[in-house]
């Protein structure tokens, strides 16, 4: 048994694993790093064709096992020419470019096995050429702390983008804690399944036929239309629902597919079931409204599903703490390029008194995201962020990503029992706390992702197929 002097922690295991495949990689062998469930890793070099490797191969062993100590994997080094690999290791869909090969030296590459989350760092770009941009416009709403008012917001938010006469869908993505629903019924029915059905009927290809998604009983201004599709289903009276059971079963990978991908399906579903409706039309805006943390619904929702994604957050120790290790998980898997123009922060709950005015509170706040977003900052291209001479946008740059969109504090929204309250979100107190939430946020949603036309660009495409129809 080798003992080391002193043990090899998590932490420091990634950054010396990727130093010893930068080593190998700089001897001309391109390398793929694999780490496993329990943390350790191992290194697969591509030797075919290749001269050297077998000499070095022992030295590169004996590295690996002195520099990972416990985290070095059972098999720390594989030569390609000795073994051969399956594709579905060496070219997996899941394995992330660290670094290019050169004329010199080979590439890096590498490959994360995990339990849960591994979708945090695989981010899906649709601004990426050849890229499938989704037909509706999906945003986001999530906060890395529970508590912050995401959920009103989400409402507040389905009813004035309906009012401008779209049509909107609500998916409530909150399994844990359903909440959205009930908020926008406005005296409609929940539909007999949700979302957390649909999960668990397509883990066994069942999920054919289930209503899945429900008018609300507002009725939009400019004939806008807003759906809901409700977590938690209203199930039927002679049967019992059985919701914790399905809770525990929705997040395995089955035969029907992994969780991501069937979470993907069943957005798809709902946006589909509006289509089918009387509606007759796809949604023409989807708001996801995210479970809270670092879990895998958010995971999923954030890297793969949404175009836009609007981060809720209080200006706290705890807000930070947690943004600042989920962005640095993005930006350790090169994913920050493609996860940042997703992103826009918005200040949750702010205060405005004599004692503490909005301007202090919120210069503060978007100093610490600023400081936070600046991770995701390193690899601005130029020109990509206006304000970014220096490498990093300016603090009070209010295009980008860091500076916080402000929702004010109101006290009357606390406790307010919104299904007895009728036509709550056109009271006074409730119009100025989200003003300037709704005044920002819905341009930036309306634009869509990057390569998919605006409203007035789909408005004027629809002109002039109309118009070459009449010719």
């Amino acid at each position: 048994m080798t003992f080391y002097e002193s043990p090899v922690r998590f932490d420091e295991a990634r950054p010396a694993a990727f130093a010893i495949a930068r080593e190998v990689a700089e001897e001309g062998f391109d390398v793929l790093l694999v780490r496993d469930v329990l943390g350790r890793f191992s290194v697969v070099v591509d030797d075919d064709g290749g001269e050297g490797a077998s000499e070095q191969a022992d030295r590169w062993r004996e590295s690996l096992i002195a520099r990972l100590g416990r985290y070095c994997g059972e098999r720390p080094l594989t030569l390609t020419s000795v073994t051969r690999l399956p594709r579905s290791l060496t070219a997996s869909p899941r394995v992330l470019e660290v670094a290019a090969a050169t004329p010199t030296t080979g590439s890096v590459r590498f490959l994360d096995n995990t339990v849960v989350g591994e979708d945090w760092s695989h981010v899906t770009d649709f601004s990426a050429a050849g890229a499938e941009v989704p037909r509706t416009r999906r945003t986001a709403l999530y906060g890395f702390k529970g508590g912050v008012g995401r959920t009103t917001a989400t409402a507040v938010l389905a009813r004035r983008i309906a009012d401008e006469g779209n049509i909107v869908l609500v998916v409530d993505l909150d399994l844990e804690s359903p909440g959205v629903g009930p908020l926008l019924l406005a005296g409609g029915n929940l539909s007999r399944y949700g979302v957390i059905d649909h999960l668990v009927e397509s883990a066994l290809g069942n999920a054919d036929g289930l209503e899945i998604v429900t008018r609300s009983g507002y009725t939009p201004r400019n004939q806008g239309e807003l759906w809901i599709a409700p977590a938690r289903g209203a199930g039927t009276e002679d049967v019992p629902y059985g919701f914790v059971d399905k809770l525990n079963r929705v997040y395995a990978d089955a035969e029907g597919g992994r969780f991501a991908d069937r979470l993907a399906a069943t957005v798809q579903a709902c946006e589909r079931a509006v289509e089918r409706s009387d509606s007759g039309r796809l949604p023409d805006v989807v708001l996801l409204d995210s479970r809270a943390g670092i879990h895998d619904v958010a995971a999923v929702t954030i890297s793969h599903l949404c175009d836009y994604a609007l981060l809720f957050g209080a200006d706290s120790d705890q807000t930070w703490e947690g943004y600042r290790d989920l962005f640095e998980a993005w930006a350790a898997s090169g994913q920050a390029p493609a996860i940042r123009r997703k992103l826009r922060m918005v200040a949750s709950m702010v205060p405005d008194s004599a004692h503490y005015s909005r301007e202090v509170h919120l210069a503060s706040l978007r100093r610490n995201a600023h400081a936070v977003f600046s991770v995701l900052y390193e690899s601005l291209a130029p020109g990509e962020i206006a304000s970014a001479s220096d490498g990093v946008p300016d603090v009070t740059d209010d295009s980008a990503p860091h500076y916080a969109i402000p929702i004010l504090f109101e006290p009357g929204l606390i406790g307010m029992n919104v299904p007895n309250s009728p036509d709550w979100q056109d009271r006074p107190f409730v119009q100025a706390a989200y003003r300037d939430f709704l005044d920002t946020a819905i341009p930036l949603i309306m634009a869509g992702p990057p390569g998919q036309p605006d409203a007035e660009s789909d408005a004027s495409a629809e002109s002039t197929e109309s118009e070459e129809e009449r010719r």
